[in-house]
């Protein structure tokens, strides 16, 4: 069953869902998150308390899509092009496990400063 979650990235607030995969509900049983975030490209990503292995891991995402990368132990909201991206893709720095999607607009999270608050929360 997949969890509802409320995303706050500086003062964007964005409704969200988590999915069936092991690392999202390791990622749900660790709410609330705080943290500073930081951003690469339409990226947006930081470092949270969960450690776990890449599940289904893949190359490319969609726009909100949200996503946990196993190197950094980091959750990711992706929004649009990377750095990494060819063409119209959306690519993370490398493989990443696909945790739940963003239900609002994520076109304001291109104006949102690296360093700004994140909260995630049940909601």
């Amino acid at each position: 069953m997949a969890k509802s979650i409320r995303i706050r990235v500086g003062d964007v607030a964005l409704d969200a869902e988590l999915n069936n995969t092991e690392t999202a509900g390791a990622i749900w049983d660790a709410l609330p998150i705080r943290s500073s975030g930081s951003t690469w490209g339409d990226e947006i990503y930081f470092q949270i308390q969960v450690e776990a292995d890449l599940e289904d891991g893949q190359e490319t995402v969609e726009i909100g899509d949200l996503g946990y990368w196993p190197p950094g132990s980091a959750f990711c909201l992706f929004f649009g092009r990377t750095p990494a991206s060819q063409g119209d893709e959306i690519r993370p720095a490398s493989e990443v496990t696909v945790i739940g999607k963003i239900f609002s607009d994520t076109e304001p999270l291109k104006r949102v400063a690296s360093g700004s608050l994140v909260t995630i929360e049940a909601s």
